[in-house]
């Protein structure tokens, strides 16, 4: 589950993490009360607004814009939020803005004394270990730095049975050039973003840029935290800071059915019963000519509502010129999934697109003659060659 910045800002301060300060608004007239309630605890004169959206390059697209007065705090607000922003990362249609982020400019007293670093924590399946990613390369795009200079991209490996270690936090200090009470500053960040890192059950926590200010202090400016969904249920304070309105939407329907839904760019609707299956089911569309629309699982508990909502879901998307459903009956018995096609196809009323149904395993037989005496325009297919050869003539390639 992505969180906005000021959401993860705020986890960072749980876990004593210095940050950059600030509120969010979402008007103007509350953007200028933030901005004067920074002015008197921060001393701040200039601002950062920046918008709030589950997606990075914002700067790029006019997402982060510097106020230099408590008034120009709110102009900018007034023009920032309801804009459709679009960034590297949101593709070309953008995400709108619905709130914004007011915050102390901390780039001050000389930025020639001013360092910024890239610093993140993810997981590295392979080896079963945390990484510790960082570069003395702040504020610019990690995949350029990859690409152009991988050679100023470090790492430590961390142990998740012992944690990170006093030695790998000074080789970050060391490597990123620090010393002194900045190199101390260090020490006391990299722990507490660590502690957050394990303590939010996070998958990813990037921060970008890791400031050092000129008097020595190394805040977090910006803050991305991705959080693991299966250990939402330990945590439901953080399950309620979901943003429903930056997700697709008819993912979020899908959700609300307990169906695994994840949008394509094909032509060819999918509906499946496990993941491994769907992988199959893909690639037998791709042989057969066509594309996959979707990745649908309703999982191993199939039935009439769930195959309802997968039609539905499905049938929004206007590419779809059809629709495969591949299920196997191993704990569900394929007839009762037959049946729940049917009364399903009914429910949904007419189906503008041809729709092909294999059930392989408990009862298939059974529910082949139930699909083919449905009287529906419903394809029954027992292989999945016979299922690839009907997604062919469908489609007529």
């Amino acid at each position: 589950m992505n969180i906005h910045e000021f959401q993860g800002k705020s986890l960072l301060r749980a876990y004593n993490v210095d940050i950059q300060e600030g509120f969010v608004a979402e008007t103007p007239d509350q953007a200028v009360m933030v901005a004067k309630q920074l002015r008197e605890k921060f001393g701040s004169e200039y601002f950062v607004v920046k918008a709030q959206i589950h997606a990075g390059g914002r700067g790029k697209g006019g997402g982060v814009k510097l106020a230099k007065s408590v008034e120009e705090a709110g102009t900018l607000t007034a023009k920032m939020i309801g804009m459709q922003l679009i960034t590297p990362q949101t593709g070309p249609e953008g995400k709108k803005v619905n709130k914004v982020l007011i915050a102390q400019d901390v780039y001050y007293k000389g930025e020639s004394a001013i360092m910024e670093f890239y610093v993140s924590l993810l997981l590295n399946r392979d080896k079963g270990r945390f990484i510790l990613m960082y570069s003395p390369d702040g504020g610019m795009s990690i995949e350029e730095v990859a690409a152009k200079t991988p050679d100023r991209i470090l790492t430590e490996e961390i142990n998740p049975s012992v944690g990170l270690l006093p030695f790998q936090c000074r080789n970050v200090a060391f490597n990123l050039g620090l010393s002194g009470n900045a190199f101390k500053s260090m020490l006391k960040f990299l722990d507490g973003i660590y502690e957050t890192f394990i303590g939010c059950d996070a998958q990813l926590l990037e921060i970008n840029p890791v400031l050092k200010t000129s008097d020595d202090r190394i805040l977090a400016v910006d803050c991305k935290i991705v959080l693991d969904d299966n250990a939402l249920f330990r945590h439901p304070d953080l399950a309620e800071m979901r943003d429903i309105s930056e997700e697709d939407p008819i993912e979020v329907e899908a959700g609300s059915y307990n169906l695994n839904f994840v949008k394509l760019d094909g032509n060819v609707g999918c509906m499946v019963n496990g993941a491994g299956l769907a992988m199959a089911t893909m690639d037998i569309i791709k042989l057969s000519g066509g594309s996959p629309a979707n990745f649908l699982d309703v999982g191993g508990n199939a039935n009439v509502k769930t195959v309802e909502a997968g039609f539905r879901i499905i049938l929004k998307d206007p590419a779809v010129k059809a629709i495969l459903i591949n299920i196997f009956g191993g704990i569900v018995r394929c007839d009762r999934v037959a049946n729940g096609v049917v009364e399903a196809y009914k429910a949904t009323g007419k189906i503008r697109v041809p729709v092909i149904v294999r059930l392989q395993g408990t009862n298939a037989e059974e529910a082949k003659k139930i699909i083919d005496e449905s009287g529906l325009s419903v394809y029954s297919a027992v292989s999945f060659n016979e299922a690839a050869a009907k997604v062919r003539e469908v489609l007529g390639v």
